[in-house]
């Protein structure tokens, strides 16, 4: 099976299901979303501003929980993901918090042409995204092509160092230990548990539909991919561990781009 058509299959196998053991059902979720939806989302929304009236597509946004907190704040969102079943969450989320949303199910490479309408503020892409494409630069074509002129790119994902040379082992700060036990510049795909795995329940868990092929990037060809499809980089950004103050410190483990189309 293609890497491509893999990936898909797990991701419409069991999501719907790991979402709701997760955040629980939309419900019951979107209560917490509507407590604090910018908390929701994080330290990207620093980066956008008041999202009041913007037009944002959250690229590969998954199970909507950041659309459906970006609708709260007011903004205009649109979801394209290839998971029905994302897009079932994602929709019921919606309802439950009384916004609306669009959720387009596509490959974000060959999204229908009525969509690509170069007139969105903002295109979000967040976390464990890149390492799906075997080439980003069509990728960021498309992200050059839903922006209007001076719209921005807030892409934040995992670090490189993290994800490609350091290990680290430990359920605690002072027992933390990192190991660099990869290769940097490995270009191999790698064959991983899909995200949501561990909220699945040992009964339906399939070995074969709960993997999926990566393809791990260098912070230096995402940079150069961004550059090179017409956005120019007016930010880039390392994090540490964003969830803790204590784990992995001094090891950069997440980054955030802001680009602008100019």
């Amino acid at each position: 099976m293609e890497p491509f058509q893999n990936n898909q299959t797990a991701w419409n196998t069991g999501a719907y299901e790991a979402w709701i053991q997760r955040f629980g059902t939309p419900h019951e979720a979107v209560k917490k979303i509507k407590e604090a939806p910018a908390k929701r989302l994080g330290q990207a929304y620093e980066y956008m501003g008041d999202v009041q009236g913007k037009k944002i597509i959250n690229l590969l946004g998954s199970n909507g929980n950041k659309a459906v907190a970006l609708a709260l704040l007011g903004a205009d969102v649109t979801v394209a993901d290839f998971s029905y079943e994302n897009e079932r969450y994602a929709n019921e989320l919606a309802d439950e918090a009384g916004v609306e949303i669009r959720y387009i199910v596509s490959d974000v490479l060959q999204l229908p042409r009525e969509n690509v309408t170069g007139d969105y503020d903002i295109v979000y892409m967040e976390f464990g995204i890149l390492h799906y494409f075997l080439d980003l630069g069509p990728l960021f074509k498309v992200v050059n092509d839903l922006l209007r002129k001076g719209g921005s790119l807030i892409l934040q994902d995992f670090h490189p160092v993290s994800t490609k040379l350091i290990s680290s082992r430990g359920t605690t700060a002072k027992i933390r230990k990192h190991k660099v036990t990869g290769d940097y510049f490995d270009s191999s795909l790698v064959e991983k548990d899909i995200s949501f795995s561990k909220f699945t329940s040992d009964e339906s868990n399939d070995d074969t539909a709960q993997k999926v092929m990566l393809r791990n990037w260098t912070l230096g060809e995402i940079v150069t991919a961004v550059a090179s499809q017409g956005l120019y980089i007016k930010k880039l950004d390392e994090h540490p561990n964003l969830s803790s103050e204590v784990f992995d410190k001094g090891i950069p483990k997440a980054f955030t781009i802001v680009a602008e189309k100019l």
